[in-house]
Formats: C-alpha cells, structure tokens, sequence
C-alpha cells in the first residue's frame, strides 16, 4: 500500500542544476576584452616608466649603480637649470594667455554673423603639426625682413616714423677730397662762394639710389653762394669716365644733406638734389662741408626674435598661434550652456558689460576655464617640437626645455641615465597636475 501511495503521488521539485555564476562569466568576458588593451598599457606606458625610473640610478655606461648622482645633476647641470628655469616660464605665461585669448575670442565672435567664420580661421593651426608650424614660425621670425613677416612688419612700422639712410655703404673714392670723421665724411680744405665743389662718392649700389636720383650735373658757380655735386663716381668699365667729374652714365646722390661747419658749429645746411646739385648761403663761404653720420647709418633690421633675450617668448607665441583656437572652442562650448537669463538680470540691474563679464559670465565659465588651463599646462610641460624647430643652433641653449634637454642628453651626449633622470621628474611634475584633474571631476561627478 504504502508503496502504491508512493506510486501515485505526484512528483516532487527536481533538483538545481549546478551552472556557472553569471556574473562571473561578466567579468570574464569584460577581462578578456580588456586585455589587449591592459597588455598595450603595459608595453607601452608601465614597462618604459619602471625601466626609466631603475635606469635613472645607472650611470651612463649602465654597468654601475650611481645612486642619486643623476637626479643631483637635475640642479647643478647649467643646461638642465635653464631648461628648468624656462619650463617654469611656459607653464607660468603659455597656458595663461592662450586661455586669456581664448575667452575673449568666445566671448567677442559670439556677437558676431562671422563669429562662425572667424572661429574656423582661428582654430585652423590645430590642424597643422607642431614641425609644420615649426618651419613656418622659424620664417617668420627670420632676422632678414625681405624674410621674415615679422621683421618686415616691424621695420616697416619703424621706417614710418624714423626714415632710413639710403647711402649706407657709401664713401669716398680714389682723390676724393673727403676725409672720414665721426661716422661721416668732411672736405679736407675750406670751400668759397663762387667756386663749385665736387663731393664725389663710391659704394652704394645701382639698384639701391633714391627713387628721385637722376642723372648727376656738374655745379653752376653763383656768387656770394656755395655750390656743388655729390654723385657716384663710378662708371663700368676699365679706363670709362673720369675721376672727380661726374660722367654721362652717373647718378646725383638725392636726398644727401650736406653741413657747413665753421668752429666746430653748423652754420648752413641744404639736402642735393635729384642730380646731386646742392646750394649754401653765403654764410658757408669759408667753412668746411660735411657730410654727417646720418647719410650713412646702417638701415634699421628689425627686431633678434631669435636672439638669446627673446627666443622663448617668440616660441611662446608660436605656442599660442596654434592653441588659442583650442582654448577659444572649448570655452565656446562653456559658453553656450551660460543662462542667458542671468546675463540678462545682471544687464536689468545696471551692470555694465564689463562687470557682466567679469562678475558673471567668467565666475560660471571658471570650470570650463579650469580644463583649458590644466590641459595646456600638462601640454606645455612637455613641448619639445617648436623649441628643437624655431631655435637657431646659436640661442638653443637659451631656449631649452626639459623635454628637449632629455633628447640632448639621451642621444646627443649619450647620457641615458641623466636622461632617464629628467623623464622621471617630468612625470613627477606633471602628476600634481593630474591629480588636480582628477579631484576637480570627482567634485564635478558630485554635483
């Protein structure tokens, strides 16, 4: 009975079947795509940071243990000391202005129909590499201002308001009866009324004249006056024209100016003209004639951007042609996501737009600001192209940065240790940074 009661009961639950943990099987999954990813990590960022750090206690042979020796070097080094002393100047002043003009750009263009256009122009150089915008600011930045943009801007500006000197090579020729005195040229002789006088000169060449200057004419005597010619007396050819003459082929000095000194005092003066004639007042008979220092200065260059004085804040500006258009698209972005109304209640209330824009518009784009600056600070701290580019060999020294300094020592001077010293303290400077970074998006993540 009891086993046909057993027979006819129902059955029971069946049993759990043993299965894998789901997530457990996740996690797998998740690690196993992972790890391409944790491998390349590895290779590529762990493996070089850890073979550095143990390398920076070699020496350079790398047989034997120097200890600290490397890093002392960090501070007693003169090329390390300044690269130092010049990434403290990148950090300081690169990331500053870029924001800075960034943020007015945003906020100007914003205004504006062509903002749209005007941001493309502006954020444009991001597109170029830092070797092309290299080669293209080492030209501009060229001492020759038939070269270089910013020497023919400079001296153009210059020459507006300080003429220069169109006979800067010339002086006197063979039996020139001038004689060189205080950067200029004098008669040797007192000159007379009445008696014309050739001031002739050599070495300006023909392409280099004053527009105005034409052929040259020999004085007419006037009485009770002083009169000459000051011309190139040069014509191609061995044996061609004559000495203290001027000839057919030969061209007045226009524009010199010419003194009569007596005692050591100017008492007339008169510029010759297009065919190098000139005429004194009487009040130059008995005087001697001068040709002053001002005829023949050398004309105005420009500006050393690459000299030893302003090499880095040329590259700095280089620096910031190419980032400003980023700093200017983010803050943009910042930008959009303002509340008008509070623009607007700031305006109600009486604010003028500068007050608005400082006391409103940059407090609420203050983390939108703060992710510019920090990114183009890590940025900086590791420039190397346009300093190794822009610097002529000759004020390389003078502009050297740490990145750049870990390059010369690593291969130019076969110093790997020192070398793997200094990428070891640019990472250490740059994670105070990044920790920064971090902490201000976990408070961001909060809010």
């Amino acid at each position: 009975m009891a086993s046909a009661a057993a027979a006819g009961a129902p059955p029971g639950p069946a049993a759990p079947r043993s299965r894998k943990s789901v997530t457990g099987t996740r996690r797998t999954v998740a690690a196993l795509f992972l790890l391409p990813a944790l491998v390349l990590l590895g290779a590529l960022v762990v493996y070089p940071i850890g073979y550095s750090l143990v390398r920076s206690f070699y020496n350079a042979s790398g047989d034997g243990f120097a200890g600290v020796d490397n890093y002392k070097s960090l501070f007693t080094d003169d090329g390390i000391r300044t690269a130092l002393k010049n990434n403290v100047i990148w950090v300081v002043f690169a990331p500053t202005v870029s924001t800075a003009l960034g943020l007015v750009f945003a906020v100007l263009t914003e205004r504006v129909r062509w903002g749209t256009a005007f941001k493309l122009v502006v954020f444009m150089p991001m597109a170029i590499s830092m070797l092309a915008a290299g080669i293209i600011f080492r030209l501009v930045y060229d001492q020759d201002p038939d070269k270089g943009v910013a020497n023919a801007v400079w001296v153009g500006v210059h020459d507006t308001f300080a003429q220069a000197s169109a006979f800067p090579k010339a002086h006197p020729g063979r039996r020139s009866p001038l004689v060189a005195e205080g950067g200029g040229f004098v008669t040797r002789a007192a000159v007379h009324a009445g008696q014309p006088v050739t001031l002739p000169l050599v070495g300006v060449a023909p392409d280099q004249l004053p527009d105005g200057a034409e052929k040259a004419a020999a004085a007419r005597p006037e009485p009770a006056k002083v009169t000459g010619t000051t011309w190139q007396d040069f014509t191609r050819g061995k044996g061609v024209g004559k000495l203290g003459a001027p000839d057919a082929s030969e061209v007045g000095y226009a524009g010199m100016r010419i003194e009569a000194v007596k005692d050591g005092k100017v008492v007339a003066s008169a510029k010759a003209a297009g065919d190098g004639t000139f005429t004194l007042p009487a009040s130059a008979d008995g005087a001697r004639l001068r040709l002053p220092a001002s005829n023949f200065k050398e004309p105005y260059n420009g500006v050393d951007w690459l000299g030893p004085a302003l090499v880095t804040p040329s590259i700095i500006g280089a620096y910031v042609w190419m980032w400003a258009g980023f700093a200017m698209v983010l803050i943009a972005a910042g930008l959009a996501g303002v509340p008008r109304e509070l623009l607007e209640a700031a305006r109600v209330d009486g604010a003028s737009e500068w007050q608005v824009f400082r006391k409103v518009t940059v407090p609420l784009l203050a983390p939108v600001l703060a992710v510019v600056v920090v990114t183009l600070m890590i940025n900086v701290l590791k420039v190397f192209d346009l300093v190794f580019i822009i610097a002529p060999g000759s004020s390389q020294d003078d502009a050297n940065v740490l990145a750049l300094e870990l390059y010369r020592k690593g291969f130019a001077e076969s110093q790997p240790g020192i070398a793997s010293a200094i990428s070891v303290f640019l990472l250490l400077l740059v994670i105070p940074v990044m920790l920064f970074n971090i902490r201000r998006l976990r408070r961001e993540v909060r809010r």
